[in-house]
């Protein structure tokens, strides 16, 4: 069977699979649950120097996008960092290294742009016994206007300034977290590196407003009255990380293992996160939506696709599709493809029809029986006809040039 252990920045684990810092990952209790339940690491809820007056958090500060049928297709929240004591979070984690002394624990630490709680922060934590460090420089609600989260993350000289405080003083790897609400994620992902990151992780959640009650006239989530920006996470941002990790990992200047997250659920997600570039993976959404037991899922269905394809370690697949990335402009233009529809399994819901007829090029008509019939000269190869039929495979692109 494949061996999913990974060494991830010198961090080992027997699996890729990590909790992110994040609400599954709030107190000893919740990680050991998870951990019994197979999860290979976690990252703890970001730590700050507040010890007499913990953060106080809003209630409710959640709300969600439901798309159809599907329930938390996104999610944005407004939660602060740990809204529980230092010391009650060390206790809890020195705690949890004890039991459990072959998954990986790491603990996000954020502070201001000052250097002493920084380094305090660093020391403390590093004294309980944790394998590594992720600074958060990319919360993007609540904590940045504390001066903190992606304050810090969209200037990569802070970036860079802050990782070699952290690392002059810290005896465990690394790991820096960027913020996606950048221009160009590479920026402060160099800046890391020169500060002497040992590895990035990425993304956090993405600045978001989820939408306006249309009664009330107020923002989601309604909190007497009013309403604030916060974090959007879930399925719909995926494409969103897998872009940010495969910027980073093709960054010639960057050349840092990376922890990849955002919209993961999946096993198959897991798999995509990793042949673009990550070593391990972080879940937060799918956890809050399914529980922690997600993890035999994603560790049965990973170690399965890598034995029918044959690969035997995780960092064999590490960065594998990367290969395949050109500039549009050096696509193949000889390879054209066309649509081809099955009228055997065609439910004559006319959406292709439509699709093309008012969103595409206007290739499908309809016979007297409401078939679609497809015009392939008319037919541009965009494959949105595809897209649209609730059908498998009852719409398929077909070759009919081919190029390199």
């Amino acid at each position: 069977m494949a061996n999913l252990a990974i060494d991830f920045c010198g961090i080992k684990a027997p699996n890729p699979f990590w909790l992110s810092s994040s609400p599954v990952s709030n107190c000893g209790e919740m990680v050991a649950r998870a951990f019994e339940a197979g999860w290979g690491g976690v990252v703890w809820k970001s730590l700050v120097l507040v010890e007499d007056k913990p953060l106080v958090n809003v209630t409710p500060r959640l709300a969600s996008i439901d798309f159809e049928e599907k329930k938390l297709v996104g999610l944005m929240n407004i939660e602060l960092a740990t809204d529980r004591p230092l010391s009650v979070n060390l206790t809890e984690m020195k705690e949890i290294k004890r039991r459990f002394p072959d998954r990986a624990l790491v603990a996000s630490i954020m502070a201001q742009a000052e250097k002493e709680p920084w380094q305090e922060l660093a020391r403390r934590v590093e004294a309980v016994g944790v394998d590594g460090l992720e600074l958060n420089f990319s919360c993007p609600h609540g904590m940045p206007e504390m001066g903190m989260g992606k304050a810090i993350g969209q200037i990569p000289e802070l970036v860079e300034k802050i990782t070699g405080w952290v690392k002059a003083v810290a005896k465990t790897p690394v790991i820096v977290k960027l913020t996606p609400d950048v221009s160009d994620i590479t920026l402060p992902a160099r800046a890391a590196k020169k500060g002497g990151a040992d590895a990035l992780a990425a993304i956090n959640t993405i600045a978001s407003i989820i939408g306006v009650d249309l009664d009330t006239l107020v923002p989601r989530p309604f909190v007497a009255g009013r309403s604030a920006m916060g974090g959007f996470s879930g399925p719909a941002v995926k494409p969103i990380a897998l872009r940010c990790v495969a910027q980073m990992a093709m960054d010639r200047q960057i050349g840092l293992p990376i922890s990849g997250m955002g919209g993961l659920s999946t096993w198959q997600d897991a798999a995509e996160f990793i042949l673009l570039g990550s070593t391990s993976v972080q879940v937060t959404t799918a956890i809050m939506k399914s529980g922690y037991r997600i993890v035999e899922d994603l560790i049965d269905g990973l170690s399965n696709w890598m034995d029918e394809k044959g690969f035997k370690t995780v960092q064999e697949i590490v960065g594998r599709s990367l290969q395949y990335f050109s500039a549009v402009e050096s696509l193949s233009r000889q390879y054209r493809v066309v649509s081809s529809v099955d009228h055997g399994t065609c439910e004559k819901c006319d959406l292709c029809y439509i699709a093309c007829l008012d969103g595409g090029h206007q290739a499908i008509a309809l016979d007297p029986k409401r078939l679609p019939i497809v015009d392939e000269k008319k037919c541009t190869g965009c494959g949105l006809c595809c897209l649209v039929c609730p059908v498998w495979n009852c719409v398929r692109m077909k070759q009919v040039g081919t190029g390199a």
